[in-house]
């Protein structure tokens, strides 16, 4: 099992809060994530409230298709940050037709306006939960990587197993299974999970009992809200747990 504190903690931190949460739906990297709030937080120390000219120019320059990126991003963030309605609407419309380019830009200008404009709105406070998967609701979205024990190919009925338990237990943990993938050596899971569930125990559980029919999954298991893994990087993954079978560590 992979060391899973930082999970515990994060979803701790959900419990003690008295606050509404807003996790970003879209899939962003947390790269782009990281360059989104750093531009904003600079922007947002010369910003002016914005007027009826200002908004109009902004619009009428995004509908331009030679706009170059650069500008795109800092009309959508001008407008993300200018605590407005009307801005808020034509957001929330052109993310849906953006460019691919300044889509993902679009989307956390959307987040970043609908948080600004509640925070005015509500007394409540206000929280942005950031993954590189996104989520939907209050659940986010995880990529689970579960190997064969001893790296040992799973037999039809263990592919059943696992076809049935992890979607009975993870439904009764009002978890929706996104896509559920059997390999002859591992298994992939992805799904929105309630962001106050103590995933670890619900893994844990539903590994054990799936292992009370043959002891064949691994209880070393991968979790990630980052990204999925790729078919080099899995195949890193089971090459680390081969080596560590070799050395008993």
């Amino acid at each position: 099992m992979q060391e899973l504190d930082a999970f515990d903690k994060f979803r701790d931190s959900f419990n003690q809060t008295n606050a509404h949460f807003h996790v970003l739906e879209q899939r962003v990297s947390v790269e782009l994530q990281m360059e989104y709030f750093k531009y904003s937080q600079q922007l947002r120390k010369t910003a002016t409230i914005m007027s009826d000219a200002d908004f109009d120019s902004y619009i009428e320059s995004l509908s331009d298709p030679t706009l170059e990126l650069a500008k795109k991003k800092s009309a959508l963030s001008s407008l993300a940050i200018s605590r407005q309605v009307k801005a808020y609407r034509f957001l929330e419309d052109y993310v849906h037709k953006a460019d691919d380019d300044v889509r993902d830009w679009a989307a956390m200008a959307l987040m970043e306006c609908r948080i600004s404009l509640e925070s005015e709105l509500s007394d409540e406070r206000q929280v942005y939960i950031s993954t590189g998967l996104g989520g939907k609701g209050e659940k986010l979205r995880f990529f689970i990587l579960m190997i064969a024990n001893e790296l040992k190919d799973f037999a039809d009925y263990q592919k059943e197993m696992i076809e049935r338990e992890f979607p009975f237990a993870l439904n009764e943990a009002g978890c929706d299974i996104e896509r559920l993938t059997i390999k002859e050596k591992y298994a992939e899971l992805l799904i929105l999970m309630p962001m106050r569930r103590d995933v670890k125990s619900i893994f844990d559980r539903v590994i054990s009992e799936c292992n009370q029919y043959g002891n064949f999954l691994s209880t070393v298991y991968t979790i990630t809200n980052v990204k999925e893994l790729s078919e080099e990087e899995i195949d890193l993954v089971i090459k680390k747990y081969e080596k560590n079978l070799q050395t008993g560590s």
